[in-house]
């Protein structure tokens, strides 16, 4: 992948030795190999694969709020001429993450489960904290090193080499999981940041105790609480550090009803018009197609293709865009790559679309594969349906491949196009109730639990009068 590639280039051209400088923010000595320089070039080049993979969020508002309140607390690190950066993506899952040298993204996911600007900037804090204590280059570093004491000519350990490589996304650098110390330390100077920005600091403890609610929330990023592992323990040292201070936090932001005000409307889960399924079949309402994958086979909509594994994980189906508007010029392109060879192409029809066909072999570290490709036009943009497994399965494969390729066609049901995505609501309580009142009063189509969940109240709770509470209504 391109961003995996500029990394080895990157670092494939640093010097062996270097000095120990002090990071200003935690205090320690850090060896690194890897300038603020370059620090700042990779996480530029990786900003915008996010942006342009992944998407950002289409609501200038909520942009320019995180924005804001992320420029003001950078700006009081000991890190603030970093060209920071700060946005919202287009995604479901509960996540946020830093990328070496200043970018930093939620996803809407995990604003949906906030209820205060303190509680987002206790999340802002921490990002910012892998920022300024540069965990990222460390970890590139100590990678380093151990290759050259191997002398091993890979620059990455296999660990990252692993992620970085990733044939599902070019973004793997982006979401390391950093150690338990860096975690920590990132922990204690977000708590730092949020303070010295005027916020409540108590708000780190309401994430925690939410995110340890959260058990494998549906989403295409890797959730927070599986690149911030341990929210328990991590909320056991935020009350250690409360009960610490000294100091009056009853003038301290909390940021409640602006915070509210910003997210009421936002998506709420899984995003329709991106493509979902139902059952074995996808179906993409944007985009007015559909298809359908074999019973039995392992299904995610990503956010450059659709794929399917076999049960046996032996197999895989994928669809995906190709370059250029013309099937039989993109069939040639992908036949003319090297160490590929085609049988004679397919030119004609697929339900009414133009489509162009052709088997294929290749050899790879892992042995041969055989596959079937289609490229379908459609709507001015070109597909490329994919099905490929080791030489050995292809015959037990090939009428799968064959019949999701021949599956693809045009949608043309309206509740199928016009369908939307669920939104979050904010209501403000006419009266006092509890929160199962509120659930038959303003009925979301999501469990009570949910609701509970995304307002951190209990089930039982009685909720004030004139407070805001989130529900969820359908599209």
């Amino acid at each position: 992948m391109r961003f995996h590639l500029s990394v080895l280039s990157i670092l494939s051209v640093l010097p062996v030795l270097t000095g120990c400088a002090v990071n200003p923010a935690t205090g320690q000595r850090q060896f690194s190999l890897v300038s603020e320089g370059q620090e700042i070039a990779m996480g530029q080049e990786g900003a915008q694969q996010v942006e342009a993979s992944i998407g950002l969020y289409p609501d200038s508002a909520l942009q320019a709020f995180v924005s804001r309140v992320g420029m003001s607390m950078a700006s009081k690190s000991e890190r603030p001429t970093l060209p920071w950066r700060f946005g919202v993506v287009e995604d479901a899952a509960i996540n946020a993450f830093a990328l070496p040298g200043g970018p930093i993204y939620f996803t809407r996911g995990i604003l949906t489960h906030m209820n205060s600007e303190a509680e987002m900037a206790s999340v802002m804090g921490h990002e910012i904290g892998h920022v300024t204590a540069r965990h990222s280059a460390q970890m590139m570093s100590r990678a380093q090193v151990a290759q050259i004491g191997l002398g091993v000519g890979s620059i990455l350990s296999s660990e990252i080499a692993s992620v970085a490589g990733a044939a599902s996304t070019g973004l793997g650098l982006l979401f390391l999981k950093y150690g338990r110390d860096a975690e920590s330390q990132a922990d204690e100077l977000g708590f730092r940041y949020m303070m010295t920005d005027g916020y409540d600091p108590r708000a780190m403890r309401d994430m925690f105790i939410m995110l340890s609610r959260v058990t494998g929330e549906a989403g295409r990023l890797p959730n927070w609480l599986s690149s911030h592992p341990d929210p328990d323990n991590r909320l056991e040292r935020t009350d250690e550090r409360l009960a610490e201070l000294n100091r009056d936090l009853s003038a301290a932001v909390v940021g409640r009803q602006a915070f509210m005000r910003m997210i009421d409307g936002i998506v709420f889960g899984e995003n329709p018009r991106s493509g979902y399924f139902v059952g074995q079949e996808f179906l993409h309402p944007d985009l007015k197609f559909r298809m359908t994958f074999p019973s039995g086979w392992k299904t995610h909509n990503g956010t450059d293709a659709v794929t399917s594994i076999s049960a046996a994980e032996d197999a895989i189906l994928e669809l995906r865009l190709a370059a250029g508007a013309d099937p039989a010029a993109a069939l040639r392109a992908f036949a003319a790559q090297e160490g590929l060879t085609s049988n004679q192409p397919e030119s004609g029809s697929l339900n009414g679309l133009p489509a162009a066909a052709a088997e294929w072999q290749a050899q790879t570290e892992q042995g041969v594969l055989r596959g079937r490709v289609v490229f379908v036009a459609y709507e001015g943009r070109t597909y490329r349906i994919m099905g490929y497994t080791a030489l050995a399965n292809y015959g037990a494969y090939r009428q799968a491949f064959v019949g999701t390729q021949g599956s693809f066609a045009r949608v043309t049901e309206a509740s199928i196009l016009n369908r939307q995505p669920n939104r979050l609501r904010v209501v403000t309580l006419p009266r006092a109730m509890t929160l199962r009142e509120f659930h038959a009063a303003y009925p979301s189509v999501v469990p009570v639990e949910q609701v509970a969940l995304i307002n951190a109240v209990d089930l039982d709770a009685r909720l004030a009068q004139g407070r805001q509470v989130k529900r969820v209504v359908a599209g």
